[in-house]
């Protein structure tokens, strides 16, 4: 959802959906694998032609490197402009980053307010970093769809239809991912 609204907010033409390989600030059990991560996210874009899937992060060895994958998408895309997209919740936290500042040099943000994130927070954040010039704030639709909401439903047992893609929802079912109790 915020790939679609964060496309038509900021005339986006294509946007990249980029699982981590390694994720250096959270860990999220259960987790079922790097490999798999990567099929759901090539599952969520598989019908829409504005959606494609980089596997940089995934092969990459190491921790997953915001910094590290935006120099690389300069490098294989040198005349193109870039949004970074995160959620307030994950931006209020942009300052414990790894090279926090490079980061705000190669690419303008966008952050998306979801219920209960604090856009506040996020703001400040960036202000700190001298970043509001090169920061978007992508309006969601109320719609209170998380990840670990959704792992959390699978784990109890409750339905996830309309929450997920349809063909995420059908690997989801088939391979009994995120059955095990979720810790955020």
């Amino acid at each position: 959802m915020l790939a679609q609204e964060a496309a038509s907010q900021l005339g986006l033409d294509r946007v990249v959906l980029m699982p981590t390989g390694e994720a250096p600030h959270k860990r999220i059990e259960p987790e079922p694998g790097r490999e798999v991560r990567l099929e759901l996210a090539r599952l969520a874009a598989r019908d829409d032609p504005m959606l494609e899937v980089s596997d940089y992060e995934v092969m990459a060895a190491g921790p997953s490197y915001t910094a590290r994958t935006l120099e690389w998408l300069r490098a294989e895309r040198p005349g193109d402009e870039f949004f970074f997209l995160m959620g307030a919740d994950v931006a209020a936290h942009i300052e414990s980053w790894h090279e926090p500042r490079r980061v705000v040099e190669l690419a303008g943000l966008a952050i998306a307010g979801r219920p209960g994130a604090v856009l506040d927070e996020a703001e400040a954040a960036l202000e700190r970093l001298g970043a509001l010039d090169r920061t978007e704030v992508v309006r969601m639709p109320e719609i209170g769809v998380s990840s670990t909401g959704v792992r959390r439903r699978v784990a109890e047992g409750w339905p996830i239809r309309y929450l997920v893609p349809e063909p995420v929802r059908e690997m989801i079912a088939a391979t009994g991912l995120y059955r095990e109790s979720v810790r955020a």
